[in-house]
């Protein structure tokens, strides 16, 4: 999964039970998960009865790491108390006049009884802690760089640089409502060097979380988890009072940057849609520092999608800014290979719409408008602000990618078609039409709105013809071979153009993902690779061996796996043409399962600004 872009709600307006109980087991569960499209449960116990270990959220600042055993009978290795991020570095306490401590006082107590309210009533899934982040999606502590690590098999000798993946990981206890997409970002980064690798991960210290730090507590609202209903309109008026009073400050950026990772003019960009990017360095020993929050020398005035897309011929990189609030609703730029940005774009659309995703050809972006919408005044009537809008047809806007304005965009309508993410898509000019390869997902707001319907993935091809002004969908995989197939990628070395192969991770059972999928795009055959009894991963990264190879699947996949029974993950290289696992990483800590990844290569690593 992705980011919500349901958090620029939070963003913008800035310019619910069983907490503290149930967080006492949750971090290990092999069966309980936040599994969307299910039935509501009796509610009949406060607590998860599934764990392995004991996950500890901190409740204040401390400097110190403690060692906790959980049950022996089923766990192999001591977890560790969560820490704060830097513990190594003492946070600046705050100067508050006598003003500000009694309205912190007075607001903290305002917080404590709008908490106290919602404990009376129980939770969807969609926004229950106890489910987005029990078992496996439950956070875990930075770990420093640990080198040498176990190999099973051999590592590819043409594998040299970093793999690095984007997460959702909530340094502190929700203290509400809280989804799974609302957690703070931390980057897991293996580094290869010389047939040895390396493991290190921490969190990317946004603004939002550089100040909860300060505070030692959560104190900016969740997207999603929290922000709907009346008691999503209290919580952000009392942020605005925090504000008002000068206890927090979201005018530099309150995002998370757990979704998206991309490297840029040497810079490694860690991205969610509420905010500017953040730009992390690689350290020449394999661990992560965060250098700040990243506005292209003062170009990027807005907020930036988390799928940026890099023209691999170009080397430019695209991408789209949306606002939830205020028109222009949806803008449209891109920057040289130097950094130098363009003028942006302004995409006319008549309402705020969720673009998570976007797609290029060689000379054209692709803009899905589709119909999942923010209407903010459902939260007046009680409801999510993120809906699904049954009376709107989709279309998809394909502009000229060097255009100055949107009056030469072409609108073609592709009713009842919701891709949260697209893969790829390429022009075919002797038929006029543009291809475009995604997933087409039903209910189309299933992510965050609880539902009895079964989720459902479709790998699609739609084809939109820019003579005719007509579309036309048809699902890729035969209705006999159909399963839930989200977050991938196909070769990037190929990206904008027409591509064979597909590599994208088997959803099932959701929101787990139990391997991934080679899929053959013309003729629809299905290569699948297993991870094994309670072992599921996240999105297969397909790194290729060589760009000049004839072979669009020569090269190798890579994904983090973890094994539910044994609590231990690991990192899996994979040949993508065989489909034979080349070599196994054993790591030294868990890895959540988690978003987007990307690869940097050796020499791009020598030359991060």
């Amino acid at each position: 999964m992705a980011s919500s872009a349901a958090a620029v709600i939070s963003s913008k307006f800035s310019s619910s039970s069983y907490y503290s109980s149930s967080f006492k087991d949750l971090g290990s569960s092999s069966t309980a998960s936040f599994a969307l499209n299910s039935k509501k449960p009796a509610r009949k116990s406060k607590t998860i009865s599934c764990s392995l270990q004991t996950l500890h959220f901190p409740k204040q600042l401390q400097q110190s790491t403690t060692t906790k055993t959980a049950s022996p009978a089923k766990e192999k290795e001591k977890v560790p108390t969560l820490s704060p991020p830097s513990a190594e570095k003492p946070q600046p306490q705050q100067r508050w006049n006598l003003l500000q401590k009694a309205a912190a006082m007075a607001l903290d107590v305002v917080e404590e009884a709008l908490n106290s309210h919602e404990r009376q009533h129980p939770l969807p899934k969609t926004a229950d802690p106890r489910v987005q982040i029990a078992g496996n999606f439950a956070p875990v502590p930075e770990q420093p760089v640990q080198h040498s690590l176990p190999v099973t098999g051999k590592i590819p000798k043409c594998i040299e640089g970093v793999y690095i993946r984007n997460g959702a990981n909530p340094l502190y206890e929700p203290v509400a409502g809280h989804h799974f997409f609302d957690g703070d970002g931390m980057v897991h980064a293996v580094q290869f060097k010389d047939g040895s690798a390396s493991y290190a991960c921490r969190f990317t210290e946004t603004n939002r979380l550089a100040q909860e730090k300060a505070l030692g507590r959560p104190i900016f609202p969740k997207a999603i988890g929290e922000l709907h209903g009346h008691s999503g309109i209290a919580r952000l008026l009392l942020y605005y009072a925090r504000g008002l009073f000068g206890l927090v400050d979201g005018s530099h950026g309150m995002g998370v940057a757990n979704a998206g990772l991309v490297f840029f003019n040497n810079r490694l960009l860690a991205m969610s849609e509420d905010d500017l990017p953040y730009q992390v360095r690689i350290m020449p020993s394999g661990d992560l520092k965060t250098v700040g929050r990243y506005d292209f020398n003062g170009q990027l005035k807005s907020t930036m999608i988390a799928h940026p897309k890099v023209d691999p011929v170009s080397g430019e990189l695209f991408a789209l800014s949306y606002d939830v609030v205020q028109k222009p609703y949806l803008k449209y730029f891109h920057f040289a290979p130097d950094g130098k940005k363009s003028s942006d774009v302004e995409i006319p659309v008549s309402e705020p719409t969720m673009m998570h995703d976007f797609s290029i050809t060689e000379n054209f972006v692709v803009i899905p408008d589709q119909q999942v919408v923010f209407k903010l005044s459902e939260m007046i009537r009680g409801g999510s602000p993120v809906i699904y809008d049954k009376d709107k047809i989709s279309r998809f806007g394909i502009l000229d990618k060097n255009a100055n304005d949107a009056s030469g965009i072409k609108w073609i309508e592709a009713p009842d078609c919701f891709c949260f993410h697209l893969w790829n898509a390429w022009e075919e000019p002797e038929t006029n039409e543009v291809v475009v390869i995604g997933s087409c997902m039903t209910p189309a707001d299933s992510i965050f709105k609880e539902c009895d319907e079964s989720l459902k993935s479709v790998l699609s091809e739609i084809r939109l013809n820019l003579k005719t002004g007509k579309s036309t969908r048809r699902p890729i995989i035969s209705e006999a071979e159909q399963v839930n197939l989200e977050a991938g990628m196909v070769n990037r070395n190929k990206l904008g153009r027409k591509t064979q192969f597909a590599y994208l991770a088997l959803a099932e059972p959701w929101p787990k993902v139990s391997g991934f999928a080679k899929v053959d795009l013309s003729t629809g055959e299905v290569y699948k690779y297993i991870y094994g009894e309670q072992r599921f991963g996240g999105e297969p990264l397909f790194l290729p061996r060589d760009p000049n190879s004839e072979r669009e699947d020569d090269g190798y996949i890579l994904a983090f796996v973890h094994d539910e029974k044994e609590w231990k993950s690991e990192l899996q290289i994979v040949n993508a043409m065989t489909l034979k696992l080349e070599a196994s990483i054993k790591l030294p800590s868990r890895v959540p399962y988690g978003f987007h990844g990307t690869f940097i290569n050796s020499k791009d690593l020598t030359k991060q600004a």
